[in-house]
C-alpha cells in the first residue's frame, strides 16, 4: 500500500480522465508547478500506482463485435488446475479481461470477438484444450451502459471524506 494526499489522489483523477494530457495542463489542473508535479507523476509510475497508460476504444467504429462475459467453474479446485487454466486464458488473445472470483463461480472472464459463432469457437477451443474448465455460463453484452469509470480513489486510499 502506497499513502498518498490529496494532490496525489487529484493527479491520478486528472490522469484517469485524461492519460494524454500534457505535464504543464495536469500541474495546472492540480494546482502545482511543473516539476512538482512530474516528479510526483514520476513517484506514482516508480511506486507502481500508476501501472500503465492506454487508449480505450470504441469496437463499432473498427467493425462488427460481440463482447461476452463468461462465468466458469473449474472441474476440481487445485492450485495445479486454477494455474493451468490462468496460464491458458493469458494465450486466448479473446480474453481480454480475467478476474478470479470467490463464490458460486471460479472466474469471470470478458472476452471481445467478431461474432457469436467466433465465440462459440473460442470456447470449444477451451474445452478441447483440457485447461479444466468444467462448465461455463454465457452472458452478451447487449449495449454498453457505462464504462471507463474512474475507481473512487479517494475513499481506495482512505481519504477522510469529511475534510
Amino acid at each position: 500500500m502506497h499513502a498518498l494526499d490529496k494532490t496525489d489522489l487529484a493527479i491520478l483523477k486528472v490522469l484517469a480522465r485524461d492519460g494524454r494530457i500534457t505535464k504543464a495542463a495536469l500541474a495546472d489542473a492540480v494546482g502545482l508547478s511543473p516539476t512538482p508535479c512530474w516528479n510526483r507523476l514520476k513517484r506514482l509510475e516508480k511506486a507502481g500506482v500508476i501501472a500503465g497508460y492506454g487508449a480505450r476504444f470504441d469496437l463499432r467504429k473498427l467493425g462488427p463485435s460481440v463482447t461476452v462475459f463468461v462465468a466458469c467453474e473449474l472441474a476440481d479446485h487445485t492450485a495445479a488446475t486454477f494455474r493451468i487454466f490462468e496460464d491458458a486464458v493469458g494465450r486466448y488473445d479473446e480474453v481480454v479481461n480475467c478476474w478470479a472470483l470467490g463464490g458460486g463461480f471460479d472466474y469471470l472472464c470478458q472476452v471481445v470477438t467478431t461474432d457469436i459463432d467466433a465465440y462459440q469457437r473460442l470456447i470449444d477451443a477451451m474445452l478441447d484444450a483440457r485447461i479444466g474448465l468444467a462448465r461455463y455460463f454465457t452472458y452478451i453484452v447487449t449495449k454498453p451502459v457505462k464504462g471507463g469509470g474512474v475507481p473512487p480513489l479517494g475513499l481506495i486510499a482512505g481519504e477522510d471524506s469529511s475534510s
